[in-house]
């Protein structure tokens, strides 16, 4: 094997980079100091979607509904424009994103204490950095509004702002799997339920209603690929296989900018700081992401 090959980072340590960063970034829409800092500017704060809207947007400016629906995809249409209809009426996206990096700031600075000076964060915040630096945005729309805003001075914020990237730049590249095996928006959750990633209620959680959930669910009982009961057939576990699989070997690119021992010692780095921020009791515990069933 050559020097280059052994350098090469595989698929599943890619995924498991994932499953590392996606906490850091996800703290945004759970953090209460992020949701305080939303209440200041004027949003409803009594449930998280009319701020998980605004928050996850505001990179890409002042956009409306039809451009959120399709950059989020598998959220209703309805959910989306009954959250992005008034959405900047509240406040800018410019506010919204001076807003969310000051509640991660203090989010972090919560759970982690004096480790957001430590000299593993700052190590760990340059790894990820280089790799959401490496990483082509081409086709990949929140990627390339999350890597165009300025970067933050202090390193927990730098590996705040690396995972954004790094999540989106994945989550893109998701889009693109399963629009190449042919799931619409309801139909990506609906084949997802279907193999355990999570339960029907919280994929429900995105706006479809159960007569939209049913049609889908038909449909895809018409490609073999669930059973009538909504269990995944063995295509239709195949297939969302194949859609985890393509997802992994898009968002290979940046990772591979780190080499192997790169994302090795990345991994390594992110493990207590990993812990402290599942301990923090802030994340669900079920995921629609389907991380740790994938």
């Amino acid at each position: 094997m050559s020097e280059k090959a052994q350098e090469m980072v595989e698929t599943a340590r890619v995924r498991q980079l994932w499953h590392l960063l996606e906490p850091f970034h996800a703290l945004l829409y759970f953090a209460p100091e992020v949701e305080q800092e939303m209440a200041v500017l004027g949003y409803a704060t009594r449930d998280r979607w009319p701020v998980y809207f605004p928050l996850r947007a505001a990179p890409l400016g002042d956009v409306g509904a039809e451009r959120v629906t399709s950059a989020f995809y598998s959220f209703s249409p309805r959910m989306v424009t009954e959250h992005m209809k008034r959405a900047w009426d509240i406040s800018g996206p410019q506010e919204v994103l001076a807003a969310r990096l000051r509640g991660i700031d203090r989010a972090y600075r919560a759970i982690l204490g004096d480790r957001v000076h430590g000299p593993g964060l700052a190590e760990a915040a340059a790894l990820a950095r280089r790799a959401a630096e490496s990483a082509a945005t081409e086709g990949r729309p929140l990627a390339a509004a999350n890597a165009e805003l300025p970067w933050p001075e202090a390193p927990h914020l730098q590996l705040w702002h690396a995972a954004t990237i790094l999540r989106e730049h994945r989550g893109d590249g998701h889009l693109a799997a399963l629009l190449v095996e042919g799931l619409d928006p309801v139909e990506s959750l609906v084949s997802f339920a279907a193999i355990g990633a999570a339960s029907v209620e919280r994929f429900e959680s995105r706006g479809w209603n159960r007569e939209e959930w049913a049609d889908a669910r038909e449909r895809l009982a018409v490609r073999g690929l669930v059973e009538p009961d909504g269990a995944a057939t063995q295509e239709g576990r195949a297939l969302r296989r194949r859609v985890e699989d393509h997802t992994d070997r898009l968002a290979a690119g940046p990772w591979q900018s780190l080499g192997r021992a790169g994302a090795d010692r990345l991994a390594d780095l992110l493990g207590d700081h990993w812990v402290a921020v599942l301990s923090s009791g802030l994340l669900p515990s079920e995921s629609t992401l389907g991380i740790g069933k994938v």
